[in-house]
């Protein structure tokens, strides 16, 4: 069987060591990146099912990297992972191409069926309140 190949962008170690953790059972780990720049050329580079990014990062945020990644014809789909809660942010991610949103409290529940959502080409926005 083969595993969704999934590309990590967030420039928190701690947090990236805690995903992969959390990941890595189900999925091939390809790549990861700490900065939005970085991001954009391992994309481009590693060519990856699914791209876990957070919206805040140093070079460039997120919602850009993923604007200009779709732009450039990126196949990738994106699904954010961030402590942003407002629903701004959560049109901001869509309007750039995302189908996927979850709150970083939210990740041990959330993100796995997150990924699994998107890769069937669904949305999937993890509620703020504990289901």
């Amino acid at each position: 069987m083969i595993r969704p190949r999934i590309l990590l962008a967030d420039d928190h170690n701690e947090f990236l060591e805690a995903e992969i953790a959390l990941l890595l059972p189900h999925f091939e780990i390809v790549g990861v990146a700490t900065d939005g720049a970085f991001l954009v050329s391992e994309v481009q580079r590693l060519n990856p099912d699914v791209v876990v990014v957070d919206i805040t990062m140093p070079l460039m945020n997120g919602i850009d990297a993923v604007q200009m990644l779709k732009k450039s014809g990126s196949t990738a789909r994106f699904v954010f992972l961030t402590i942003n809660t407002g629903e701004e942010f959560v049109n901001a991610c869509q309007e750039a191409g995302a189908r996927g949103y979850v709150w970083k409290s939210r990740m041990k529940t959330h993100l796995i069926p997150a990924i699994h959502s998107v890769l069937e080409n669904k949305i999937y926005v993890s509620p703020l309140t504990s289901t």
